[in-house]
């Protein structure tokens, strides 16, 4: 008589598999917050105010809190994730962005509220890079890490469509809702990560002078941006912050010239492809998400809508560009890169001009469906932006030109919120300022978009990635590129 006992082969490897569905959740729901952050909080700002009080400032920095500290941050995720392990730094941050949120819910005061979104914004910016990085870890095998970023990708496509919705759903009972939404969830993928497999380390030079340059710069330009809009362009304080920009952004660009291991070798600013994705992405940012800055505090204080329903005027943007994504892959196979690209940037300028346009009496729904150019624009022109972009550089820059590129978006959609809300702060005309905030986004996203038509396609750059143009991995093992588009993007690779 034989006993059929499991080889102790077979039970090792129901503990990797049960390891890496593990590592794939957690970074599913960890992106999954993230993305929902990135648009859930607009839906709910006209309460914010009702309830702590404050101008249009107050509003501003809740939303420019989160990204500014999150843009700053992305350039050193990828040195922290190296040093102290990607489980690890995911952990910290995912566990920093918890309390942050929990922080958020039971704020007493509008600047404890502010204070809560900048740590927010630090433990999203540990995440996101890491969130990919344990999932590269979890699977070997180039086509299962495949469907493993696809089911990744798939948590920030749902948390794009459902973030406005949610946003309105969750006011109507309070506000405080939209943060302690991320508690249950924040908490089971902490529980899944420690099922996880532990992440090797290395040590990895750290550009602190860098980064705190980075953060100066940012962090003054915004408020420059911001008080500009109170105190006007001629007040001390906003030339103070102008000076501080200036200062620290040189300071930047010296330490970036001289160091040996710098956090952005600026030679990469001198590539084309770079400068016009950067810009791309830049521009795509200011004009998604500045559109959902002031259409959401226009739909609810000039015409009265409901949060809920402020909500669902966004659903029909958002799960279209959920379906509009993969799609583009296949028109950057065919046409190649710059048409996608280009023609869908100006596809988003003739929607927000539709939009600045649109007559006073337009109903909601009309609205909605003028939304739907800008939903279709920017998911047929990033993926093969950040595509391209990757393709461009040495394998070995990869990871640097998206932060870059991912900074450079951040870093939009915080300007945006800073100048168009500049331009809305006076009641009496918000309708006025919100047609030239919308006017001006499509400016600048036409003019992202004509620049995009003098990209040069580029074959793979030697020792680089193959280009790819949507959620996928690919290539040798030790060298996968995935992409995601949506209000955060994230693509990383492996040297």
């Amino acid at each position: 008589m034989s006993l059929n006992l499991p080889s102790p082969g077979a039970h090792t490897g129901s503990v990797r598999r049960g390891h890496a569905a593990a590592a794939l959740t957690a970074a599913l729901l960890g992106f999954f917050v993230i993305t929902l952050d990135a648009l859930v909080v607009n839906v709910a700002l006209p309460a914010i105010r009702t309830d702590l009080g404050g101008g249009i400032t107050g509003l501003q920095w809740v939303l420019d809190g989160y990204t500014l500290i999150f843009a700053a941050l992305l350039l050193s995720a990828g040195s922290l994730s190296d040093r102290i392990g990607a489980r690890r730094a995911f952990g910290l941050g995912l566990a920093v962005f918890v309390a942050a949120s929990a922080a958020c819910g039971l704020a007493p005061s509008l600047p404890v509220l502010i204070g809560a979104r900048l740590v927010q914004g630090a433990g999203a910016a540990a995440m996101m890079p890491t969130s990919l990085a344990l999932i590269r870890e979890a699977y070997s095998d180039p086509a299962k890490r495949a469907r493993a970023v696809a089911l990744w990708a798939v948590g920030g496509a749902v948390a794009s469509a459902a973030g406005p919705v949610a946003g309105g759903a969750a006011s109507l009972i309070s506000w405080r809702m939209i943060f302690f939404i991320n508690l249950p969830v924040g908490l089971i993928a902490l529980l899944l990560l420690t099922r996880s497999a532990r992440s090797p380390h290395r040590p990895v030079p750290f550009d602190m002078t860098g980064q705190v340059t980075a953060v100066i710069a940012m962090g003054a330009l915004t408020f420059a941006a911001i008080e500009a809009g109170e105190r006007g362009f001629t007040a001390p304080l906003v030339w103070g912050a102008a000076v501080v920009t200036l200062v620290a952004a040189a300071v930047f660009v010296r330490v970036q010239a001289t160091r040996r291991h710098p956090m952005v070798p600026l030679g990469l600013l001198r590539e084309r492809t770079v400068v016009i994705s950067c810009a791309a992405g830049f521009a795509f940012m200011a004009a998604f998400y500045g559109m959902v800055f002031v259409l959401s505090l226009y739909l609810q204080q000039q015409r009265g809508l409901s949060p809920l329903a402020t909500g669902a005027a966004f659903v029909p943007m958002t799960v279209l560009s959920a379906f509009i994504n993969p799609l583009s892959a296949r028109a950057a196979e065919r046409l190649g890169p710059r048409v996608p690209i280009a023609s869908g940037l100006l596809l988003m300028a003739a929607g927000l001009i539709a939009l600045a346009m649109a007559p006073a009496a337009t109903p909601t729904w009309a609205l909605a469906l003028l939304m739907l150019p800008v939903g279709i624009g920017g998911p047929l022109a990033m993926p093969p932006t950040t595509a391209l972009l990757v393709s461009s550089v040495p394998q070995h820059h990869t990871g640097t030109a998206s932060g870059v590129f991912n900074t450079s978006r951040q870093l939009g959609g915080a300007l945006a919120v800073a100048v168009f809300g500049a331009l809305i702060a006076d009641q009496a005309h918000m309708l006025t300022g919100v047609r030239a905030s919308l006017l001006l986004a499509a400016v600048v996203i036409a003019a992202a978009g004509i620049a995009a038509c003098f990209l040069r396609p580029t074959s793979p750059h030697p020792g680089g990635p193959a280009p790819d143009h949507t959620v996928q991995g690919g290539g040798a093992e030790g060298s996968p590129t995935y992409t995601a588009s949506g209000p955060c993007t994230v693509k990383e690779t492996q040297s």
